[in-house]
């Protein structure tokens, strides 16, 4: 996908993205892929069945819109509860991916794997999908590696281990910072490691990361009702997870 196209999304406004990719459809370059991320974009916005109708009518010719196609069926059989039908699309857009050379769809499609598979499998897929991001001439590929550790450290954290989900957050709040994220992304990279902080009870560490968020937030013109609900649980007693 060009950087011109993927500079249209805005994940936290499905609903504002949408016509932007539609615009960008009318270009014939840009059509097939442009319109596989308007049917995410439906997606997002839990218009499930409009999205699939936008993805019947793409021509399968150009192998990345295959993949993408396949991986945007993916995420709609997630999102609406068939993890096993999920499953067998995000194997197919993955073999195609790597058959074709496409790392960024290749390193989203493993992602999209690791979220509906558990255990030891789920691991291996994340760490796939890093090593391939990370190794990648594809900046667009290598810009995964921030919300592929988040995924890992959330898992960690929900396994107990607060301590080696701490390692990843700060991984992660490092590569936002090395890769051109915005503001927002990197404020929640941040968020991610003061809530480790704070469940490993180290609150003052804690307070000190949410405040300076919240400055940095309010200094860009915006705000987070998470960050607030984290300095008032951290000003209060800390201990609700």
């Amino acid at each position: 996908m060009e950087e011109s196209l993927r500079r249209l999304w805005d994940f936290a406004d499905a609903a504002g993205s949408e016509p932007r990719f539609r615009q960008a459809a009318q270009r014939a370059e840009d059509s097939g892929i442009a319109m596989t991320q308007v049917a995410r974009a439906l997606g997002l916005q839990r218009r499930f069945d409009e999205a699939n109708a936008v993805l019947d009518g793409l021509p399968q010719t150009d192998p990345e819109v295959v993949v993408r196609i396949g991986l945007e069926r993916g995420r709609i059989a997630r999102d609406c509860g068939q993890p096993d039908v999920a499953r067998e699309h995000f194997e197919s857009a993955i073999a195609r991916a790597r058959s074709n050379g496409l790392d960024e769809p290749l390193v989203d499609g493993l992602h999209m794997l690791a979220l509906v598979s558990d255990g030891s499998e789920r691991d291996d897929l994340h760490h796939q999908a890093l090593e391939l991001a990370h190794a990648s001439a594809d900046p667009a590929a290598r810009r995964w590696e921030a919300s592929i550790l988040n995924n890992m450290g959330v898992d960690r954290a929900d396994a107990g281990d607060f301590a080696g989900a701490l390692e990843l957050f700060e991984a992660a709040l490092a590569a936002r910072r090395t890769d051109g994220s915005d503001l927002p992304r990197v404020g929640v990279a941040r968020w991610m490691v003061a809530w480790a902080l704070r469940n490993l009870g180290r609150t003052a560490e804690a307070l000190e990361w949410q405040r300076d968020l919240k400055a940095d937030l309010l200094a860009g013109g915006l705000s987070d009702p998470y960050v607030d609900e984290e300095i008032a649980i951290l000003e209060s007693n800390g201990s609700p997870s």
